[in-house]
């Protein structure tokens, strides 16, 4: 759940090439303590399609008569085909296997939501439903962004997020200010994996129109990865701390510079009162972890290894939450280093944390740093 505040808005995404992390590099925060002891290194600079930097890992189709993403245009009004690029040829067997479209309307039943929402747009990797207050003038930019936001999530953190491929994103306007997210496996939304997000206005010039989707589909990642059900750290981090990873490497990996400058400003003056008065989460954790450890894939192995170590049960659901020695072991185990003394930094280290990381080396033995 994510409360919207509105009014904020930035310029529109940069045309320039993306610089990836130059401009936010160790001169710029010196105040923070480095992980450099990480096992993993830092990914090459990304190249870049167009507008959006493209991870080498991306699969990303590829097109003899241009050369940035398919969906770099989009048609006004309900159409399937608005904005791809040109045919291409299909496997027969993956053709066959094809989800059918998402249905022309959609009638809310959840919460105290009960508009009759009507299909914007779909593809291959989302389906986009507006509101009837939504003006069509200001989301012609909203199918790229959500399609390209979708498909790198699944090309870093995995591809087991449900049985449909697609993330189902809800508009409203004027209403339902804020927002919250769905998973595949509750009949909430009706199996899907859902963003459904209220503002004002869905100008692109609107910082929250961009921000305030990714923040709800960052909880899809977080809750519905690697074919298991649960955010085992939700108690840990809140619900904005993990999204403000997130959020900075979906920007800085789509190459959308001067978003990412702006929330790594704003998120680096963020203090939080968890787990103690003045905790500075993405300046003196997130942060190092992102730039020191691998980037996302610091996060994708933390993930995976969640999924496959810690306790669920038969249908693929986390049995309980982590406590924090917990946390800091398999964090450790994802970075390739210990961490337990930049956690110290950056939050304190009680005296019975420091037991709940014995017993969960004991627990999980497989975690290894």
């Amino acid at each position: 759940m994510h409360d919207a505040r509105h009014g904020s808005q930035v310029r529109s995404c940069s045309r320039e090439p993306p610089r990836g992390n130059q401009d936010l590099g160790r001169g710029q925060d010196a105040h923070q303590d480095s992980m450099g002891t990480c096992g993993a290194r830092l990914p090459p600079p990304r190249p870049t399609i167009g507008h959006w930097s493209t991870p080498e890992h991306l699969a990303i189709p590829r097109y003899d008569k241009r050369d940035h993403w398919p969906y770099d245009r989009v048609d006004e009004g309900l159409t399937k085909s608005g904005g791809q690029g040109p045919e291409r040829s299909e496997d027969p067997v993956e053709a066959e296997r094809r989800l059918a479209d998402p249905p022309a309307t959609w009638q809310e039943h959840w919460f105290d939501h009960r508009q009759l929402l009507r299909l914007y747009h779909c593809d291959e990797h989302c389906a986009i439903y507006v509101d009837p207050d939504v003006r069509r003038a200001e989301i012609g930019w909203l199918p790229r962004f959500i399609n390209a936001t979708w498909q790198y999530s699944k090309a870093t953190y995995g591809d087991a997020f449900g049985p449909d491929p697609r993330i189902y994103s809800i508009h409203h306007a004027g209403r339902h200010g804020g927002g919250h997210a769905g998973y595949y496996v509750s009949p909430v939304h009706d199996y899907h994996n859902v963003s459904d997000c209220g503002l004002d206005t869905w100008r692109e010039s609107n910082t929250l129109a961009r921000e305030l989707p990714a923040h709800e589909i960052g909880h899809s990642v977080e809750s519905a990865n690697n074919g298991v059900h649960g955010s085992p750290a939700y108690e840990i981090w809140g619900d904005s701390k993990w999204a403000e990873f997130y959020i900075y490497d979906l920007y800085t990996a789509l190459g959308m510079d001067r978003e990412a400058k702006g929330v790594y400003r704003r998120f680096t003056g963020n203090r939080d009162d968890f787990p103690r008065r003045g905790t500075r989460w993405f300046r003196d954790w997130f942060y190092p972890l992102w730039r020191d450890c691998g980037r996302a894939e610091v996060m994708n192995r933390f993930f995976r290894e969640l999924a496959r170590y810690f306790p669920r049960d038969s249908g693929g659901t986390y049995t309980r939450r982590m406590n924090w020695g917990e946390y800091v072991h398999f964090t450790s185990g994802a970075a390739g280093a210990d961490l337990s003394g930049q956690a110290a930094r950056a939050f304190g280290w009680p005296r019975e944390w420091a037991g709940q990381l014995e017993r969960a080396r004991e627990q999980f033995p497989d975690i290894t740093y």
